[in-house]
């Protein structure tokens, strides 16, 4: 859609910004981009692309530069300070962009940053164009499609990490710049670990082995370690990814962190598992995922390669997961009984069972024993018969 900026009138663009907030990015991407390469450089047509987080994110021409420019660009404006003590989303996304443009090419597994301002707190970014996302691919009839371009999504992922792998340092540098916290560290899982277990004994009268609620502490443990870190977009969900010709290339940074890589890869097990609309894969699926990551990951952490030693590392990363997933969305279920194939509860169901099916090719009977009851649980209060439904595209 093109928006009209002669036009006075403040009212909403679709459910995206207002008017004046385009313009306001509009004419702070021309002031950083005159900057970046000391001449006017003016931008017409500008189109609202609705981003969901707090920057305005739009799409314009270039309407003429002496410089080679891409025809288009996408301008993400952050006109508004977080608070005191929050997470400066503007600084992870600019900073993330700034990690990967440093890269070679190749290795950019994202659009290029062609220009950036603390000051005016505005990114402007190469656009990838009107690919689909990995969202419209689920949400399609192809399933072939739908299969190929996970398994891209599976592969960028993996590349992503092993390219950033001995990053870290630098990543921190570049955020202090701008102001933001040298490491930005994400204390949920331990939140999760500690009121989890009470959780389910209060909701569904299900107590927890001490060992279970050990190997989950020691999950958020290993979460918070020096092994295996790497760069991650935070947001895994399928709406944040561009299916293009090159491969799956990663949007949307405003969450971006260095964090250790098999917390990313869990989602390989329950995918999109953070992602309120997130449905189910085909059997098969997700263990080829786990092995287009491991190809690339592998590159940066030989031992990813060992199959014992990975089948651990991904059982204590989903477990935890599931974890946090379930310490999150418990208490805002609805009471009764009926739930859907496509609700929440399903979701909760379906992947404490999954838990269940990988805690038992490891022998783990009672985290096995412990995810079963927690699925037959969930499922007698929320159901019966409760089974997540597979994306449209598999159905």
């Amino acid at each position: 859609m093109t928006v009209d900026t002669s036009s006075a009138d403040d009212a909403k663009v679709g459910a995206g910004a207002g008017i004046h907030d385009i313009e306001a990015a509009i004419a702070a991407g021309e002031s950083v981009l005159a900057r970046r390469f000391g001449s006017a450089i003016r931008l017409v047509d500008p189109e609202d692309l609705h981003g969901s987080g707090p920057a305005t994110v739009v799409r314009a021409h270039v309407a003429a530069s002496p410089f080679e420019l891409p025809r288009t660009l996408v301008i993400k404006h952050y006109p508004t300070r977080p608070q005191a003590g929050m997470i400066d989303s503007f600084a992870q996304e600019a900073v993330s962009y700034q990690l990967f443009t440093a890269l070679a090419p190749e290795d950019r597994m994202c659009p290029e940053l062609l220009a950036h301002d603390g000051k005016h707190r505005v990114l402007v970014i190469d656009d990838l164009g009107r690919a689909p996302t990995l969202q419209d691919k689920l949400n399609s009839s192809d399933a072939r499609s739908a299969e190929t371009s996970l398994l891209s999504w599976a592969r960028s992922l993996g590349k992503l990490h092993a390219s950033t792998a001995s990053r870290e340092a630098d990543f921190n540098a570049l955020l202090r710049r701008l102001g933001g916290p040298a490491k930005a560290e994400d204390s949920v899982a331990a939140v999760a670990c500690a009121q989890l277990p009470g959780m389910l004994e209060a909701a569904l009268h299900v107590k927890t082995p001490d060992s279970v609620r050990q190997r989950a502490e020691r999950s958020a443990e290993h979460a918070r370690s020096a092994a295996y870190r790497a760069f991650s977009p935070a947001d895994l969900s399928p709406e944040n990814n561009l299916v293009t010709t090159s491969g799956v290339k990663f949007l949307d940074f405003e969450r971006g962190r260095v964090r250790n890589a098999l917390v990313d890869a869990a989602y390989l097990r329950l995918p999109f598992a953070s992602f309120p609309d997130a449905l189910a894969l085909p059997a098969g699926m997700s263990e080829a995922m786990v092995a287009a990551w491991r190809a690339e990951a592998a590159a940066a952490w030989p031992a990813l390669s060992d199959d014992v030693a990975l089948a651990g590392y991904l059982m204590d990363s989903q477990l935890l997961l599931v974890w946090i997933v379930t310490w999150d969305l418990l208490p805002t279920l609805p009471d009764g009984r009926g739930a859907g194939p496509l609700s929440r509860q399903a979701a909760l169901v379906s992947w404490w069972r999954d838990v269940a099916k990988h805690a038992d090719r490891l022998k783990l009977d009672d985290v096995v024993e412990h995810a079963l009851d927690v699925a037959a649980k969930l499922d007698a209060r929320y159901g019966p018969g409760l089974e997540l439904a597979l994306y449209p595209a598999f159905r």
